[in-house]
C-alpha cells in the first residue's frame, strides 16, 4: 500500500479521487503521460486496495476504498504514537537531570 502511494502520480489520484469518483480518462486529463501510463497507475492503486473501478459501457469509473484509507491511517496513528514516546524520553531525561545536580554530584 505505501509504495503504491510512493509515486506522487498515484499520490494526485487519490488526492482526485478523495474528492469523488472520477473516470479514467478524467484523472489523466491533467497528468502529462500518456493514457495508457494513466492505467497502469491505476492498475498499481488497484491491486494495493487503495482504489477500485468499475466499467459501465466504454467507461471505467474509479472510486477511492475507504476501508484502505482507514488502515493507512491506523498505522500512522500507531506509529506517531511510538515515535512521540521515543521523542519525549531524551526532554524527560533532561529534566530529570537538570532538577536533581545534587544526586549526581554525591557519586
Amino acid at each position: 500500500m505505501f509504495q503504491a502511494l510512493g509515486d506522487p502520480t498515484r499520490r494526485a489520484m487519490v488526492e482526485r479521487l478523495s474528492r469523488g469518483p472520477a473516470s479514467v480518462s478524467d484523472l489523466a486529463r491533467p497528468l502529462a503521460m500518456s493514457l495508457s501510463a494513466v492505467v497502469q497507475h491505476l492498475q498499481v492503486l488497484e491491486a494495493s486496495g487503495l482504489v477500485r473501478s468499475e466499467k459501465q459501457g466504454r467507461v471505467r469509473t474509479c472510486r477511492i476504498e475507504p476501508a484502505a484509507l482507514k488502515t493507512v491511517e491506523q498505522w500512522i496513528v500507531e506509529r506517531r504514537a511510538s515515535w512521540e514516546r521515543r521523542l519525549d524520553r531524551p526532554a524527560d531525561h533532561l529534566a530529570e537531570e537538570s532538577e536533581a545536580p545534587d544526586k549526581r554530584r554525591k557519586r
